[in-house]
């Protein structure tokens, strides 16, 4: 397939916008052929995932982009980095890591990106907008762009994204067109009561069955009988990227792509209904537990970072009360939540419970944690998916609430009412 490069292509790859620019498209044009397409598009906005240190070799590819005089052509803003700048000594982090991950950050800081150091970029005045093009790395984000604003990014890996950003270009391909946004499977909600629907443990273990059963593909779902607010789809978001490779889906009557089901497949065929039950989703909450009952060393919430109004929903349930000497409890957020959450005094009970936040990382990307860390808890499915590969430890998944109960007593407890209805 013979790539058809306009006039700005051409300049790009020519050196004629500097020599960054000319190996971001170099790269970008080498990877044409593999997303199956012979032509770019323009962007108008970045999320780099790039930012997550992973060794040398992705110090040095940042650096070397920076050496050469790199600028982002279109706002980007950055993904979690390898640490918590300001804050990596309060935790296990070598020293050579913390300086090496520090590196990495001050490179894409140099290329103009804007310095948000957060997977939920959604979530701060950077939001884009219904339709808007983007190269988005982070799993998470991906679907988000994608799924609740309506935006449009097809799944950028680490290093390429910064390419995109530089340049301004992308393939066209995939999620960026209309074609490649129909849905490909359709669940059919069946039994699920509205109690369960309503409550946040939910919409992880959603994300999670999705991320399961439709792959890589683009599901569809209709039945729901709430209207789910976006910290509950931003878990479906992280559930269904980790589980599997959700970049999309729809929500019928929630997402602004599916009014309808036809909607959703794009106006042609629907395939038949495969039905959505109890059974599924109780099997779906259960994979996201190794373990059950036993004694807690650490509840971990904030994947994706938290927001304000999981702050506001956690602030009374602490409040007053002290966890378990033997249990640590971390909440990891981004720098502008942390303020925010500062100023307007949600961070004071968290203190006094005990808590500790930490921002610009999360335990899956930074070598943090203590080896005595053998079991947690959390409210998310993207950390019980990724911690025993990642992290060697046990997992129990539970609501909100639940985390912190089990931070009080020091052993896991959950009360699981709505799941066996």
């Amino acid at each position: 397939m013979t790539p058809k490069l306009t006039p700005k292509d051409l300049a790009l790859l020519n050196g004629e916008e500097g020599p960054a620019a000319k190996m971001a498209m170099s790269i970008l044009n080498r990877m044409l052929p593999v997303f199956g397409v012979n032509r770019f598009m323009d962007i108008e906005a970045a999320h780099i995932d790039s930012t997550v240190y992973m060794g040398v070799a992705t110090m040095e590819y940042a650096e070397r982009l920076a050496s050469l005089g790199a600028k982002v052509a279109v706002p980007s803003t950055l993904n979690v980095a390898g640490v918590d700048e300001h804050g990596w000594q309060d935790w296990d982090v070598p020293g050579d890591v913390a300086a090496n991950a520090i590196r990495q950050m001050k490179a894409y800081e140099s290329m103009g990106c804007i310095q948000t150091w957060t997977c939920a970029p959604y979530q701060t005045e950077h939001r884009p907008h219904f339709g808007q093009q983007i190269a988005a790395g982070e799993s998470n984000v991906i679907g988000f762009y994608n799924s609740v604003i309506g935006a449009r990014t097809e799944r950028y890996p680490d290093l390429l994204d910064i390419c995109a950003a530089i340049t301004g270009r992308v393939p066209a391909a995939g999620l960026h067109l209309d074609e490649g946004r129909k849905g490909t499977k359709l669940f059919r909600m069946t039994g699920i009561p509205k109690a369960l629907q309503e409550d946040d443990s939910f919409y992880p273990v959603l994300g999670h069955f999705l991320g399961r059963k439709a792959s890589d593909g683009i599901p569809v779902v209709e039945g729901m009988e709430v209207s789910p607010n976006e910290d509950q789809l931003k878990a479906v978001c992280a559930g269904g990227a980790s589980a599997g490779a959700i970049a999309l889906f729809h929500l019928v009557g929630v997402t602004p792509e599916a009014a309808t089901v036809s909607d959703a497949f794009g106006g042609g065929a629907v395939p038949p209904a495969v039905p959505l039950v109890m059974e599924d989703l109780r099997e779906a909450y259960a994979e996201l537990s190794t373990a059950d009952g036993q004694e807690l060393d650490l509840v971990v919430l904030g994947s994706p970072h938290f927001s304000i109004n999981e702050f506001k929903a956690l602030a009374p349930l602490v409040t007053g009360r002290k966890k378990h000497p033997d249990v640590d409890f971390l909440v990891t957020c981004s720098r502008a939540v942390r303020m925010i959450a500062e100023h307007v005094g949600l961070l004071e009970p968290l203190r006094q419970f005990g808590g500790r936040i930490t921002v610009d990382t999360c335990p899956l990307t930074s070598p943090m944690l203590p080896d005595r860390i053998k079991h947690l808890m959390t409210n998310s499915a993207k950390y019980a998916y990724y911690s025993p590969g990642l992290l060697g430890v046990d997992v129990t998944y539970g609501r909100l609430s639940d985390c912190v109960e089990s931070a009080v007593s020091g052993r896991v407890g959950r009360d699981e009412g709505l799941w066996v209805l």
